[in-house]
């Protein structure tokens, strides 16, 4: 048997292998010892191999799943070798193969799976800066390819994704700063070639070529599609009828939200990891977990096509007119039928997959009913396709018991009347009880042994036990089968014969039983078309439905798409905040235009700046999956990309600081940004000193408002950069409106027009806190700061007061500097000009004109 162990194991060195012996799957060698530390169970030992004992551990079968499933999220991959022999009819070890090899990115198990998660397999192909993604979500089929160029495109794209395994050539560099999941897998390069790839796929599709696909131009797409297809026909050893196409997701269809982006506006995942107060917390009500991956999937990827965001809309409306809960009531009993067909299409469905299946068929029915009184198109197509399947309703109700057993080796599974051949192989084992009654009456009389009873083991078979006490009088024609501790058992020719009727019948019922079921998956296969097509369908019909339950409870407003650039809410709000407080949400307005395309956002730490921004392009993201949006009102031009530089920690792992981290992120942006993109900027600049960061601070704004042109909101702490505006027509200055009382602050969340007249800082510190001492320290430190900087906020951008200022020199030169300084009306300079007249005066005093001036300059 370790002969037969080591050669499988030789075919999968890498992996853990679990070996079936019996109701175990066993582990041996090394892949005991990994698996007893990964999974906390016995290590153990086993016969000898070179003189030392054999490391085993092993899971019992019926509880398995549990197991791989802990093995999976580590990243681990296991290979599963079954016994395929007859152990009756085998002469050493029974015959023994691998039948799959479960990977992060290939689980199908319905116990493996995240209901509401999609689980992606993803091939990444590299040409230079150019590559192409594909990615396969194999419980559900979806297939789907994209290119692109650069790596902050890329990094977007794997981030959008958010993949469980990503295949990489084992010649080529993972991508930058990869951390997206727990397992990267190499494959050889030659999976990724072009040609071989496009081979592979027509194979599959059983089509003359790619063109009806509409991936010929795209050779790296192609190439890491090749390479997905290869490892799951490696991994799954089945056929996979469930994947009909290859859908092409262009990158410019949606809008590109970078990786940090995405994190910082908490899609699905909060800052902390978890999923609580994230748009996906609040947004998913869906009663279906089909509807509850599709929801996640728009909210990932965001459209730019207007017309199927108008589409959306219009259906969500006629729900809301109709009321969506009769609907949502009728989704509430269906099953996961998207990963039900998979599980259909590659043979591996239980039984309780295909009950769930014949309930949800049986509901399309009343679902066709409660559609027909929409006119709205789109819920009229998914009507057509949501339309009741008679035939499979049928086969199901008559093949299957109401509940099943979880697994099909036990039997009880097929209805009785379904199959002749299986009623009268189970009468003969259900007959079996009324003669064991009798039998027992019977040798009891016959024998007037009074302890005497006829029962049954799966060790032994049937026997007849008699007491100890009374086991002397045991007849001659009783043969001893079993000695216990208080008991004898016997077994007689009669009771051997009958064993002998009744378990054969057993077993051919329960191979009969085998046999109809693999059929009807089978047959089932055969509509594998229509099945795909419902649960799209159902899965459809759930996300709108529920878009519909949320803008009606929680008073959401229908936006307004047009093709005139800018950007108008009126009264947003914050979804996540405002259900994440009890005290009411005060609502903001925002209005950008061709001709005010930045906010200059000032006011106190905690008075709503960050809640703010974030809110709008929440909105505006909520806008473009077609849902309805938290807003009296609200208007989008089109919007090509979102843009967030909102809050910054060390990348220790990078060995990148905040600084770094911050600066990185304001690149990407000054590099990608367009016209028509939305941009949030929160702090630039705060990670260095006062000056450094004022400069690039200003720098950024400079930029973004007069060469690139995006719709931007910059929330900054430098009341320098309040002067911005009046450079820039395009910009605007708003603050965030708070009060001082008692040397305390009250935060009213009001945007207002025009900078803010104080940071409040110290108000903020002792609302978190901080010493009273401390506080009355730092408010005499102010006041000292204040009283020696220059009064213009112009001149405080080129000059720092010196914390030790020297004597003013005594010479009648620099008496007429100051005089000339003191003649100094602030409020007429431009930066630019201070900064010139402060060099002109500096130079004056030194006496000289040329670049040797610059120490005494500064």
């Amino acid at each position: 048997m370790m002969q037969q162990f080591l050669r499988i194991k030789a075919e999968h060195p890498d992996i853990l292998l679990f070996y079936r012996m019996g109701d175990f799957y066993e582990l041996f060698y090394e892949d005991a010892r990994r698996a007893s530390a990964l999974l906390d169970i016995t290590l153990t030992q086993r016969g000898e191999s070179a003189g030392a004992p054999i490391p085993m551990a092993g899971v019992p079968i019926h509880s398995y799943e549990g197991y791989l499933a802990r093995l999976l999220a580590r990243g681990e991959s296991v290979a599963i070798c079954e016994q395929i022999g007859d152990p009756a009819t085998a002469k050493g070890p029974v015959e023994r193969q691998v039948v799959r090899v479960v990977t992060p990115g290939t689980v199908t198990d319905e116990a493996l799976l995240e209901d509401r998660r999609s689980n992606l397999l993803t091939a990444l192909a590299r040409d230079g800066d150019d590559w192409g993604v594909a990615s396969l979500e194999l419980a559900a089929g979806r297939y789907t390819v994209s290119e692109g160029r650069g790596a902050a495109e890329l990094s977007a794209e794997l981030e959008r994704l958010s993949p469980t395994e990503l295949l990489v050539a084992e010649t080529a560099e993972p991508p930058a700063g990869w951390d997206g999941c727990a397992s990267l897998t190499r494959r050889p390069p030659w999976h990724f070639e072009r040609e071989a790839s496009e081979r592979a796929l027509v194979r599959h599709f059983g089509t003359r070529d790619l063109s009806g696909f509409g991936v010929v131009s795209m050779p790296r797409a192609i190439g890491a599609a090749g390479a997905i297809l290869q490892y799951v026909a490696d991994t799954q050893r089945s056929a996979l009828p469930h994947i009909r196409e290859l859908r092409v997701e262009q990158t410019d269809a949606a809008i590109t939200i970078d990786a940090a982006s995405r994190r910082n506006l908490e899609l699905e995942t909060n800052l902390a990891g978890g999923s609580d107060h994230t748009l996906a917390a609040v947004l998913d009500t869906t009663v279906t977990a089909m509807g509850g991956r599709t929801l996640r999937r728009w909210i990932n990827r965001p459209l730019r096509d207007q017309a199927v965001l108008r589409d959306r809309q219009a259906a969500i409306a006629a729900l809301i007119e109709h009321d969506p809960a009769p609907l949502r009531e009728q989704l509430r009993r269906c099953a996961d039928v998207e990963r039900i067909s998979a599980r259909v299409g590659m043979g591996s469905a239980r039984p309780r997959d295909l009950t769930g299946l014949r309930d949800t068929l049986e509901v399309l029915p009343d679902l066709a009913a409660d559609l027909q009184g929409f006119e709205e198109p789109r819920l009229q197509a998914l009507g057509r396709d949501a339309a009741p399947l008679p035939v499979p309703a049928d086969a199901l109700q008559r093949a299957l018991v109401a509940q099943p057993p979880v697994v099909i080796r036990d039997g009880g599974v097929i209805a009785d009347g379904y199959d002749d051949t299986l009623d009268e192989l189970r009468d003969l084992s259900r007959n079996a009880d009324d003669y064991l009654a009798d039998l027992e009456v019977r040798e009891r009389e016959a024998t007037g042994l009074s302890s005497l009873k006829v029962g049954f083991n799966r060790v032994h078979g049937y026997y007849i036990e008699i007491g100890r006490s009374q086991s002397g009088e045991a007849p001659t024609r009783y043969t001893r089968r079993q000695t216990l501790k208080s008991t004898e058992r016997y077994i007689t020719p009669e009771l051997k014969a009958f064993e002998d009727k009744v378990l054969s019948a057993r077993e051919r019922a329960l191979a009969r039983e085998k046999a109809l079921y693999d059929e009807l998956v089978r047959w089932l296969g055969e509509h594998l078309g229509g099945l795909l097509d419902l649960a799209a369908a159902l899965a459809e019909l759930d996300t709108l439905s529920t878009l519909a339950e949320r803008a009606d409870s929680l008073g959401y407003s229908q936006p307004t798409l047009v093709q005139t650039p800018g950007i108008t809410i009126s009264e947003g709000r914050h979804p996540v905040v405002e259900r994440s407080t009890e005290s009411p949400f005060i609502p903001n307005d925002i209005a950008l235009d061709d001709r005010r395309r930045m906010l200059m956002i000032t006011g106190p730490n905690m008075g709503g700046k960050s809640t703010y921004m974030r809110q709008i392009a929440l909105i505006t993201l909520m806008a473009h999956i077609g849902s309805f949006v938290p807003a009296a009102t609200a208007t989008f031009g089109p919007v090509d990309r979102i843009f967030t530089r909102i809050g910054a920690s060390d990348d220790l792992a990078g060995g990148r600081s905040t600084f770094m981290v911050e600066m990185t992120e304001t690149a990407n942006i000054l590099r990608n940004a367009t016209r028509e993109s939305l941009v949030l900027l929160d702090e630039i600049g705060r990670g260095t000193s006062t000056f450094d960061g004022l400069a690039l601070a200003w720098a950024t704004a400079e930029a973004l408002c007069e060469r690139i042109r995006a719709f931007t909101l910059f929330a900054t702490h430098y009341f320098e950069m309040t002067t911005l505006p009046d450079q820039y027509p395009s910009a605007a200055n708003v603050h965030l409106e708070a009060v001082e009382h008692a040397e305390r602050i009250v935060f009213l969340h009001s945007v207002r027009d025009g900078p803010a007249s104080q940071s409040y800082g110290l108000q903020v510190a002792a609302l978190a806190g901080v010493p009273d001492t401390v506080i009355r320290t730092a408010r005499d430190k102010l006041a000292r700061l204040e009283a020696s900087e220059p009064t213009a906020p112009q001149l405080s951008l080129f000059a720092e007061p010196a914390r030790n200022p020297a004597p003013a020199p005594a010479d009648p030169q620099a008496s007429a500097v100051r005089e000339r300084l003191e003649a100094i009306d602030p409020d007429a300079l431009t930066p630019r000009q201070a900064q010139e007249l402060l060099y002109a005066l500096c130079d004056e005093i030194s006496g000289s004109d040329d670049q040797g001036a610059q120490p005494q300059r500064t």
